[in-house]
């Protein structure tokens, strides 16, 4: 018998992986290799079929293999597969974002969310002449230098928020104070704020398993930043059409000054996006003096796929009913885990939500990591021995999509009550 895929892997790929949240023990000690999606179902290499949760960390809001997006990209890839120049779909996916999102006024589109957020940084050093940036601890923008200070997802779960490799005097322009913290955020302005370009904020934090805002913490983002002369940049790349139609900043009411986007608006393929306001947007090349550039931005296959997506997340009720099915499942869990008298509690957004292993749902990234870590873990394998795959870490994201039915709901939380018996 030949080497498995997890021997092969190790030896070629760092790790053996080519994310490090990929990196879980599965139920033989490893990682189960993905050879297929269908609807709410991952299966594996071996033909293990699981109840799929993780959903590519959130980018497929119709579940695997939607035959819209299927479509799309077969009809594009028999067109082309890229071209270098221009296309009508990249123009479209610029009208779909103004249109659906208030204050979006010009968008760019680039590969990837940290590609999205990196750039909005360097435009909000660019407009404001200033060095400094502020962030929450616990959310995660990407792993590009300035941000990967006091980072949720797969660095807190590793315990190595801090890369090396980032330098020090980079990681000095990098504040960082708690999510939830009006007063923290006040003293780092009242400090600093002659030299901070921008705060950069997960109005929903989901990299540190989903935490939602206290009713005043965005206003106070938004009027802190105006006050100051800095740009808010609300970082969308999980929450944008996640959460409900647009962003959870237009959702409230609110308008930054920059949006970075991503997962959804990409249906899976490699795909993000920033914008905002005119003038900030003015600023890019060629219009303007910020240098930001991508063989691949708007690859007409990755156009392809994203408007098919969005086109379905439009239609009546698509978000009512998502929402619905997420909420069912989301008390569910906490209904099964309480009856055990296993203390647990969810915070949900939309069609996405964490289950924390503690009492009382966590309003920043010390009382995430107050909860019970390793009984979620044990949660995690349990779960996944009897075929459903949620999060492997319980610093990430729930994310439902809309082929989880009722019937597909009801069969996890069967599993879930055999779970906690267990626990």
């Amino acid at each position: 018998m030949g080497d498995t895929l997890w021997e092969r892997a190790q030896r070629v790929l760092p790790g053996g992986v080519n994310s490090p949240v990929r990196s879980f023990r599965g139920v033989d000690g490893q990682p189960f290799f993905a050879d297929r999606g269908e609807g709410p179902y991952l299966i594996s290499e071996d033909g293990t079929p699981y109840i799929d949760y993780v959903m590519g960390y959130g980018p497929l809001i119709l579940g695997h293999a939607h035959p819209a997006v299927v479509d799309a990209v077969e009809r594009q890839a028999a067109r082309g597969i890229g071209y270098g120049v221009p296309t009508r779909r990249e123009v479209e996916m610029a009208e779909f974002l103004t249109h659906h999102i208030p204050g979006l006024d010009m968008v760019r589109l680039v590969n990837s969310g940290t590609e999205a957020t990196m750039t909005a940084l360097r435009i909000a050093r660019a407009a404001t002449g200033r060095p400094r940036v502020v962030k929450f601890a616990g959310s995660y923008h990407g792993h590009h230098d300035s941000l990967l200070i006091k980072a949720g997802s797969g660095a807190a779960t590793l315990g190595v928020p801090d890369s090396a490799g980032v330098p020090s005097e980079i990681a000095a322009l990098t504040i960082t104070v708690p999510y939830n913290d009006v007063e923290a955020l006040e003293d780092a302005f009242r400090q600093y704020g002659s030299e901070i370009a921008a705060v950069i904020a997960e109005p929903v934090a989901g990299n540190m398993g989903t935490v939602v805002p206290d009713e005043d913490f965005l206003p106070a983002i938004r009027s802190i930043t105006e006050r100051y002369g800095a740009l808010w940049i609300s970082d969308e790349v999980m929450t944008g059409f996640r959460v409900g139609l647009g962003t959870v900043a237009s959702q409230r009411g609110l308008t930054p000054d920059l949006v970075t986007l991503a997962k959804v608006i990409g249906a899976g393929m490699p795909v993000g996006a920033y914008g905002g306001k005119r003038e900030y947007l003015s600023l890019v090349a060629p219009a303007g003096p910020v240098y930001q550039a991508g063989t691949f931005s708007g690859n007409p296959i990755a156009t392809a796929a994203g408007l098919a997506q969005l086109h379905e997340v439009v239609q009546p009720d698509f978000y009512s009913v998502l929402v619905m099915r997420t909420e069912q499942l989301a008390k569910g869990l906490v209904e099964r885990a309480r009856r055990h008298n296993i203390p647990v509690s969810v915070h949900q957004a939309g069609a996405m939500f964490t289950l924390f292993f503690r009492d009382t749902p966590p309003r920043n990234f010390d009382e995430v990591n107050r909860s019970d870590t390793e009984g979620y873990r044990r949660y995690f394998h349990l779960m996944l021995e009897r075929g459903v795959f949620m999060p492997p870490s319980p610093f990430e994201s729930v994310f439902v999509s809309s082929r989880h039915d009722a019937e597909v709901i009801e069969k996890t939380l069967a599993v879930a009550e055999e779970v906690f018996q267990k626990l």
